[in-house]
Formats: C-alpha cells, sequence, structure tokens
C-alpha cells in the first residue's frame, strides 16, 4: 500500500497551519535552553545557550569570609529551581541596585544599622512582592504607551507602597460613547491655505468672534471661559496649521506615581512645559446626567468619583473617566492648581458635547505635580491671573468632576480650602 501521497499533503496541511503557542516566549526561551535547542528567532545559540537571564533577587547572605551570595529567581523559571549564586557570577547591576535601595528602605524602617549577614522572612517576603510589583507596573507602563495615540510616553512608579496598577481601569484616548448617545460629526471645514495670515471668512475661529486662539507657540492666548474651535479633518490647511494644537494629542513625558500623602496615584511632568501650553484632555465615557446621578450614588461610598458635567451650553450630558479614562483620571485636586480647563471644539461643533482641554497656568518645572481645582474657579475679569476666586460657572466653563460628600482636602498649598467640598 502507498502512503506517499497521503503524507505530502499532511505535510504541505501542517506547513499551512499555524496556532498560537501556549506558553509565553519567555518560557519557550526556557524550554529551549533547558533542551539545549538553538532558536534563531529567541536568540539561543551555541555561544549563549548555558546563559540564563535574572527576573529579580529574592534573598541575600553573607559568609564568615565575606563572600556575598543572592537568591535567584530566574526568567521563564518558576520559582521552585531560585537558586543561591555568588555576587560574582552575576550580571545584573541595575537589579542589584534596584534590591539594595528596596532593602534599604525596609532595614531603616526596622531601624538596623549596616547590612546583617542573614535577612529574617518578614525583609525578604517585602522584597519578593516589591520586585513583583515592580515587574506588574512595568508591564502595565508597556500596555499603556503602546495603547496611547499621543508623542508623550507614560511612566509608572511606585515607592511609597505595594499598590499595583489600579483595578477595573481601561486606558482610552478619546470620548467613548455611552449607552443611548449618538454623536454627529457637524463640523465645517475652512477654506484657507494659511489660517493664521490669509484666513477666510473668519476661519475655523469665526465662531469665537475671529480671534484665533493660539500663538504662532501654540499657546493658549484667549481669556477662560471663552471657547476654542480649532481647524478640523474638513478644513483645506495642513496639519502644521497653528489652530491645531489639542488635537495633536499630550507633547509631554509624563509619570504617574503614587503619592505620599494619602492622595492615591499623581501624575509629574518630566519636562519643562511653558505657561499657556496644552497638557492634556480630560476623556472617559460620555453618558447621560440621569445616568451620571444614579452612578454618582454609587461613587458616594467610594468617597469620591471621576464625573465631569459637560454643561458648557446646558448639563445634558457627563464625562465619567472611573473605569474609561486617559491620564488625565490620576490628576489630583489642589486649590492652587496648575492646569485650567478649556472648552475645545473640532470635529465636533456640537455646544453640549465640547472637548475638555487642560492648559498650564504658569511654567511648570520638570517632575512637578499636574493638577487642576476640582471646583475650577477663576477670575473672570483678569484673563492673565491665575488667582481663582470666582465661580467657574458663570464663566461659561464645566463644573468640576461631581463630589457629593465632605472630602478633606490634601493638597498642601498655601491657600488650602481644607476640603474639596
Amino acid at each position: 500500500m502507498y502512503f506517499g501521497g497521503y503524507a505530502e499533503n499532511m505535510a504541505q496541511i501542517l506547513k499551512d497551519c499555524c496556532v498560537p503557542c501556549k506558553i509565553t516566549s519567555d518560557e519557550l526561551e526556557a524550554l529551549c535552553r533547558g533542551e539545549r535547542l538553538y532558536c534563531q528567532e529567541l536568540n539561543v545559540n551555541r555561544a549563549n545557550v548555558n546563559d540564563y537571564e535574572v527576573e529579580f533577587l529574592c534573598d541575600y547572605k553573607r559568609t564568615r569570609e565575606g563572600e556575598e551570595f543572592y537568591f535567584v529567581k530566574w526568567k521563564g523559571f518558576s520559582e521552585s529551581v531560585n537558586t543561591w549564586e555568588p555576587k560574582k557570577n552575576l550580571k545584573c547591576p541595575k537589579l542589584m541596585k534596584l534590591f539594595h535601595l528596596d532593602l534599604d528602605q525596609i532595614l531603616k524602617r526596622q531601624k538596623w544599622r549596616g547590612l546583617p549577614k542573614r535577612l529574617d522572612k518578614e525583609t525578604v517576603s517585602i522584597l519578593i512582592q516589591k520586585a513583583k510589583l515592580r515587574q506588574s507596573l512595568h508591564q502595565w507602563e508597556i500596555h499603556l504607551n503602546k495603547t496611547r495615540n499621543h508623542p508623550g510616553r507614560i511612566f509608572v512608579i511606585n515607592e511609597v507602597d505595594l499598590d499595583g496598577p489600579p483595578k477595573h481601569f481601561t486606558y482610552i484616548n478619546n470620548y467613548k460613547v455611552g449607552p443611548g448617545i449618538v454623536i454627529n460629526e457637524m463640523a465645517v471645514g475652512c477654506e484657507c491655505t494659511d489660517c493664521v495670515n490669509e484666513p477666510v471668512n473668519g476661519c475655523c475661529p469665526g465662531a469665537s468672534l475671529h480671534r484665533m486662539a493660539y500663538n504662532d507657540r501654540g499657546q493658549v492666548r484667549i481669556r477662560p471661559g471663552q471657547p476654542i474651535y480649532e481647524c478640523n479633518s474638513r478644513c483645506s490647511c495642513g496639519p502644521d496649521c497653528a489652530n491645531r494644537v489639542v488635537q495633536k494629542g499630550i507633547q509631554f513625558d509624563l509619570c504617574i506615581f503614587k503619592t505620599e500623602n494619602g492622595r492615591g496615584w499623581g501624575v509629574r511632568t518630566l519636562q519643562h512645559i511653558k505657561k499657556n501650553t496644552f497638557v492634556m484632555e480630560y476623556v472617559g465615557e460620555i453618558i447621560t446626567t440621569d445616568e451620571a446621578e444614579k452612578r454618582g450614588h454609587f461613587y458616594d461610598c467610594q468617597g469620591s468619583t471621576y464625573l465631569f458635567d459637560l454643561d458648557y451650553v446646558e448639563d445634558v450630558y457627563t464625562v465619567d473617566a472611573a473605569h474609561l479614562g486617559n491620564i488625565s483620571h490620576f490628576v489630583n485636586h489642589s486649590c492652587n492648581p496648575n492646569l485650567q480647563v478649556f472648552n475645545v471644539f473640532i470635529d465636533n461643533i456640537d455646544e453640549r458635547l465640547p472637548r475638555i482641554a487642560l492648559f498650564s497656568t504658569r511654567a511648570i518645572r520638570a517632575g512637578e505635580e499636574l493638577t487642576f481645582d476640582y471646583k475650577m474657579q477663576i477670575d473672570p475679569v483678569d484673563t492673565e491671573s491665575t488667582k481663582m476666586d470666582s465661580s467657574f460657572s458663570l464663566a461659561g466653563l464645566p463644573t468640576s468632576p461631581k463630589k457629593r460628600i465632605r472630602v478633606e482636602c490634601r493638597c498642601g498649598s498655601e491657600s488650602c480650602r481644607k476640603y474639596l467640598f
């Protein structure tokens, strides 16, 4: 009996058939090394088949002779095969530095002087938790940067406690429409080729008294409370038009970090930001105010919420950034903030659905935390003033994210009102 044709057909079928691998690339690499198999795609070859990567360091000890050892978690292998390795055999200076930074913090809290020869179980447990936390935050950071559609990078750090990435939160770049809401693009494009020097019929800013909202450096120059109408996808001008700022997204590298005074997560800038510069949008799920009232009662039990009324002309819609949002989800309140809200219209000019853009009220140095006033009060007379002592709603801007219970303010500014609400 001849099986040659059958074998050839099966070989072709198997060649054309692809299925996803059930293990990660790290585990697959470890498997190849364990079986001494070479794989070009995994970079396993004759020269490095016996090299294994340190995932993190779990423990430390020192012998009477002064030789130092580390208990190693190997990348791609379970913790059951962790091994003690002499320091001289390890080539992971960055991981060693992080390990000793964590260890020094723990020993200071325990009022230890110097480095003990052996570590107790509690210390080792904390070191392992911190190493795993750093891994989970790094993976979240990678996910955030894969998801973002803006030039500015996102970094994540927690040197305060063992809280990992927030649960039940999804990073989005634009508004997500909630159930029962339909957004129709209503914008009409301008015919300008040079919107600054040769505007046609007032260009897009015609709706705001024909005054361009930005200067030639992209800084906002109109009074808070006035709407911003940017050029849109239907306009004749190009992407370099000076009237396209918010739509270009976040331009600065920002860091989500854990605060030390109980305010949860916060956001700091890693680059200098000039005054009146666009920083970020407040993004979330668009819901009706009726739905916001229902969710608000549930959020009350948590002590805070992320509901932001879009009441530029009428209170019809609300942005909920509790579970769907961008980096603005993590920006904290301050009674003396460095960010100010503006209503921006681009492809949609429905005045009930403005985009909420946050601009700097002053120069912000690299490393400084970004904040905005949840009550969002401004001086509607003095355009250049950052003093916030009048009703925000009187200026025609949206009210703050809804908070219904009395919450103590921990912003630390000299003008602190002591309570958020």
